[in-house]
């Protein structure tokens, strides 16, 4: 791939298609990893019943939301060619793919919470993140073709194809022999705004979350959270990490 593509808008058409269903593979991976750990905190059993409530309400809104994007008024996405689709709607389906990650993710922590508690959740969603941020940037990385030891130029590439690239509103700059990121706008915390709701505390999950991406993208890369929830944070950001190269 060239070297000069930085975002998914500057994709060609079929580099383009290999994203989507990356998206798409990503999404699933991660809905197994919550089956996963909510079986591992309680039993096969209250999985399963768990994952029927779950997929109940998000296949749903999964093939909804697909369907409108793609313009087809039915649920039978599947003989949709991706290759015939104009760029435009390929990328609008990067962003349906992206939201339906995050609801799917959202549905898992609600059904867990209901079933059990908060803390149990918040445990399962930690886990998750150790599982599924080196998974993300592991199918990054080779998607982008990146060195093993691409460095920070390497990392800040990878951060823009993550799927929380599509659905929130992110910076990163140089400074100096560091790689400054801030998370802009969160479509999550933005929606527990909206409801008058305090920030959601996931600096625990957002630790491992980048350190374990920038790890995988290169070893040496070290992370250090700058502030997160529910660490007090300036209008401009939620989140800020800094990654760097120890000498």
């Amino acid at each position: 791939m060239n070297n000069e593509i930085n975002s998914v808008e500057q994709l060609a058409h079929e580099d383009l298609t290999r994203y989507l269903v990356n998206a798409f593979r990503l999404t699933i991976l991660h809905y197994g990893f919550w089956f996963n750990e909510a079986m591992h905190q309680q039993d096969l059993k209250e999985a399963i019943k768990i994952e029927e409530k779950v997929s109940s309400t998000i296949f749903p809104i999964i093939m909804k939301r697909l369907s409108k994007t793609l313009g087809n008024d039915t649920n039978d996405i599947l003989s949709q060619a991706l290759l015939q689709l104009p760029k435009e709607k390929l990328i609008n389906l990067t962003t349906a793919m992206a939201i339906n990650w995050l609801a799917s993710d959202g549905v898992w922590f609600q059904a867990v919470e209901n079933s059990q508690d908060m803390y149990t959740s918040k445990r399962c969603n930690d886990t998750c993140w150790t599982r599924f941020s080196p998974l993300e940037a592991s199918i990054i990385r080779s998607f982008l073709n990146l060195p093993e030891q691409g460095g920070l130029s390497a990392l800040e590439r990878a951060l823009n194809f993550r799927l929380y690239a599509r659905i929130n509103k992110q910076t990163s700059e140089r400074q100096g022999e560091s790689l400054i990121f801030k998370m802009v706008n969160c479509r999550v915390q933005e929606a527990r705004k909206n409801k008058g709701l305090d920030d959601y505390p996931c600096k625990s999950a957002g630790i491992v979350e980048y350190s374990t991406f920038a790890r995988t993208i290169d070893p040496r890369i070290k992370t250090e959270c700058i502030g997160c929830p529910p660490d007090k944070h300036p209008e401009e950001w939620t989140c800020a990490w800094r990654f760097y190269i120890a000498e």
